[in-house]
């Protein structure tokens, strides 16, 4: 196979957004949440549930029907903003650093805040999102390791199916699931995520395949090869490739034909002993610092057409990568340490963890001997969301495959399907190499040395940090909104007393809100510790009557709820102060810009460092990229003096950024992530701050899965305080709640019929002991509020985007009465209580 040269991913948007055309003129669509809405709701019920119609061929390009009508990204006004961040410090400050806070902003708004803001919005007119560019330069500038600081990972549940629990099995039904997923984002007939009846952006899917992080001198570059058809398989650290798809995006392999595959990979690897591979296992330099990575590669491919170089660009240019591990890990612990970051073990000096069997610039689907599996995924293009619906789908898929072996009839989850590979042509797959090559690296002496410190830094960094889960199983999603509350805000207010009962402080903590309903919408900040909570986490370690706790506790996730509904609808103010940093640390630095000529500052002289770009919006004339520094480190210092660069901003730094308060809001002690659905097991990601705590959690229906990480911070005992927390919460809302009311929404609304005699009497044989109240439940708020969690992110569950409602008690209503014969029958023996929360 010939190398396949990548190039730097180029903008989507004229594939993703283009207008009807008449008299050869493109008519640009408005953008809108109505317009959006109305473009789904064009596409035929098939197109947008094909598991609902058994998989019917539909109309190519539903995936992104809705693009061009998705309203951008709002930049929210200044004041609203400047006032939203004084909320979020308030309760992180005393009484003298938030009046000094105050004064930074009545500066800023009152010196620059309004020229930068004026820069923004004309900045943003050409782009496809104000924030695009700067949130991706964030990323690609970033030169620490990216395992344990950027990529998070997901543990699948296992497969349900015995006989695939085992690591060639469960591998290779997973590469078939995901390589039909390709196939339909390709054809565009994945149907579009939802947020009830509005479309959510689309554009992520389109960068996950065949895309790689690739470092340079100057910042990170994402380069994807669109035309992609391999697969990568990793191996006790030794690479392998065969191809998967044909050019026309169909499955050229059946499942048979990959366990083949993969089992003929498994057996050459095992020839080379575990300290041997190690000595060759080139995926380690993936993990060092991003400049000595970028130095590595030119080792690696400096002579074009050399041996290295082809290996590099197969590796590079593959669909995504698929490592096979020798371990089995046993705790939930320790396979969460596995997906995130490999395990360290060394023997006779030499590192035989499943650590070296990575490649973290690139999707990571990683199966276990025992056929535990979970993917890990390099952040920048894509957020959980995107692959947690890959993730699902590709479970999904696998389920639903087993059942079509028992039943042809049963359901699809693709809108169409590949040709069967065992029954076609086999001149008709094209140029394609189905059986296993591995790629044989040059090891020159300066990779070898490059490869054992490379190693033996990673080793240090996965000793520097720890993993602890919690499976808790007395209650979730559904006990929770029995009790009037946000699943969400409810489990984040445990985070903080938790934290408060080990150490006594309120610290910063940090939790994102998705914002794809908007057009290339990524995430805003919710920042969870507000006034209610902090009244409510010291009214609950204070000796005060349950009732008390209980009403703080509505309080707080009451405020929760609707910070977090702001920042969905991007009205928060982190991302709206960092784009204004941005733009005036470019000003300063660019030194080429005179005060008429605002916020144009894209010109074609100043190319992006990071060959990533915001795509130009529709009928925009300016197509250029625009270079923007890292935002990271003390690359912000003010200089002396109030002098003005020629773009006529201070070179001094703004009132509100030198402000300690931002520094402090900035410094996120409590990291937390809502993201799954029942496909998952855990989600986690590596702390964002040295004396912090990265915690990645999931709410289902009976129980609450989270996996906390920390360098070392007594993780195990905030983990058991969490537990303790929920368990004593419990206690507090059933000694408070109303008398009959029920606390189990998973038990059948046949069980809540009460029936009741003409004469208002209730007409029985011996006494009944159980009841929900006056009648029948009714849909309440509060079973909105459970289906709002399903259904508020396209139906995954994902970051709780807030738009809940704030729940009510159940209003009562008698029953009908059914037959006189049903009464007599209904009324006949004793009824027995049901065990409940």
């Amino acid at each position: 196979m010939p190398a396949r040269k990548i190039t730097p991913s180029q903008s989507m948007n004229g594939a993703l957004a283009m207008g009807d055309k008449q008299n050869g003129e493109t008519t640009i669509p408005i953008r809108s949440e109505s317009n959006a809405a109305d473009a789904a709701k064009s596409l035929p019920q098939e197109a947008r549930s094909p598991l609902a119609s058994h998989g019917p061929s539909i109309k190519k390009g539903a995936t992104f029907a809705a693009q061009d009508n998705l309203p951008k990204l709002p930049i929210p006004e200044l004041d609203a903003t400047c006032k939203r961040y004084l909320e979020a410090l308030e309760p992180l400050q005393t009484g003298r650093e938030h009046e000094d806070s105050k004064t930074a902003v009545r500066d800023f708004l009152r010196s620059e805040g309004s020229e930068l803001q004026e820069r923004l919005k004309k900045y943003a007119t050409g782009k496809s999102s104000y924030i695009e560019q700067f949130w991706y330069d964030s990323y690609l500038n970033f030169d620490n390791p990216v395992v344990l600081n950027l990529n998070p990972f997901f543990l699948l549940e296992d497969d349900p199916t015995p006989a695939r629990n085992n690591q060639v099995t469960r591998a290779a039904s997973l590469v078939v699931s995901a390589l039909a997923f390709v196939r339909a984002v390709r054809k565009e007939e994945l149907p579009p995520d939802m947020l009830r009846s509005q479309p959510l952006d689309m554009y992520q899917y389109s960068r996950m395949f065949g895309t790689a992080r690739i470092p340079t001198e100057n910042g990170c570059q994402i380069a994807q090869d669109p035309t992609s058809k391999h697969v990568v398989v990793l191996c006790r650290g030794q690479f392998y490739w065969f191809d998967a798809l044909d050019d026309n995006s169909d499955l050229v392999m059946t499942e048979h034909d990959v366990v083949k595959n993969l089992e003929a990979i498994s057996n050459d690897a095992g020839q080379t002993s575990i300290t041997d591979a190690a000595k060759s296992a080139i995926g380690v330099l993936s993990t060092e610092n991003r400049k000595i990575w970028s130095h590595l590669r030119d080792v690696l491919s400096r002579d074009e057409g050399s041996n290295n170089f082809d290996c590099l660009n197969i590796v590079d240019s593959s669909l995504f990568i698929v490592c096979l591990d020798y371990t089995e890990p046993k705790t939930s612990a320790d396979l969460c340490t596995n997906m995130l970051c490999g395990t360290s073990q060394i023997e006779r000096g030499v590192q035989i963890g499943t650590c070296t069997n990575r490649w973290y610039d690139k999707l990571q689907i990683i199966v276990c001997e025992n056929g535990s599996a979970g993917i890990n995924f390099e952040h920048t293009g894509v957020d959980g969301h995107t692959v947690l619906r890959f993730a699902s789908d590709v479970y999904t898929d696998t389920i639903l495959r087993f059942a079509r072996s028992i039943n042809g009839q049963a359901p699809t989850l693709w809108a169409s399907t590949s040709p069967d590979p065992a029954k076609r042509d086999p001149s008709s797959f094209g140029n394609v190499k189905t059986s296993p090559h591995k790629l044989e690296w040059d090891m020159i002496p300066e990779l070898r040395t490059a490869l054992r410190f490379a190693e033996t830094r990673l080793a240090d960094l996965i000793q520097q940090n720890e993993f602890q889960t919690l499976e808790f199983g007395a209650y979730g999603k559904n006990f929770i909104t029995s009790m009037g509350f946000s699943p969400d805000a409810f489990v984040q207010m445990a985070y903080q007393a938790a934290y408060y009962g080990l150490y006594g402080r309120i610290e910063c903590g940090y939790e994102p809100a998705m914002t794809k309903m908007y057009f290339h919408g990524r995430t805003e900040a919710i920042r969870s510790v507000t006034n209610e909570s902090v009244d409510f986490v010291r009214s609950f370690w204070a000796e005060n009557p349950a009732s008390k706790k209980v009403d703080a506790l509505r309080k707080a996730c009451q405020k929760h709820t609707s910070i977090t509904k702001q920042c969905s609808q991007a009205q928060g103010q982190d991302r709206h102060l960092y784009a204004l940093l941005c733009l005036w640390q470019r000003s300063v630095n660019s030194g080429s810009l005179n005060s008429e000529e605002g916020a144009d500052i894209s010109g074609s002289s100043n190319p992006s460092t990071n060959g990533v770009s915001s795509p130009q919006d529709v009928g925009s004339e300016d197509g250029a990229r625009s270079p923007v520094d890292s935002p990271s480190g003390n690359s912000f210092g003010s200089e002396a003096g109030s002098s003005r660069s020629r773009g006529g901003l201070p070179q001094t730094m703004p009132s509100i950024f030198a402000d300690a308060g931002f520094d402090k809001l900035n410094n996120t002690i409590l990291s937390t992530s809502n993201c799954g659905n029942p496909a998952l097991r855990h989600f986690g990601f590596g702390p964002t701050s040295g004396e912090g705590f990265g915690i990645g959690y999931i709410i289902k229906d009976g129980s609450i899965s989270i996996c906390a990480s920390s360098k070392h911070r007594q993780t195990k005992r905030y983990i058991d305080s969490i537990e303790a927390y929920f368990l004593e919460i419990r206690k507090l809302l059933l000694q408070t709640r109303p008398r009959g009311s029920s606390t189990d929404k998973s038990t059948s609304r046949a069980r809540e019929i009460d029936e009741v005699s003409k004469d208002g009497r209730t007409k029985s044989r011996g006494k009944a002991i159980l009841g929900d109240g006056k009648g029948p439940h009714q849909p309440s708020q509060a079973d909105e509020l459970a289906a709002d969690d399903d259904d508020g992110l396209g139906g995954y569950g994902f970051f709780d985007a807030g738009m809940l409602m704030q729940t009510q008690k159940d209003s009562d209503k008698e029953a009908s009465l059914p037959s006189e014969k049903m009464m007599a029958r209904n009324a006949v023996g004793r009824k027995l209580r049901l065990m409940e929360y």
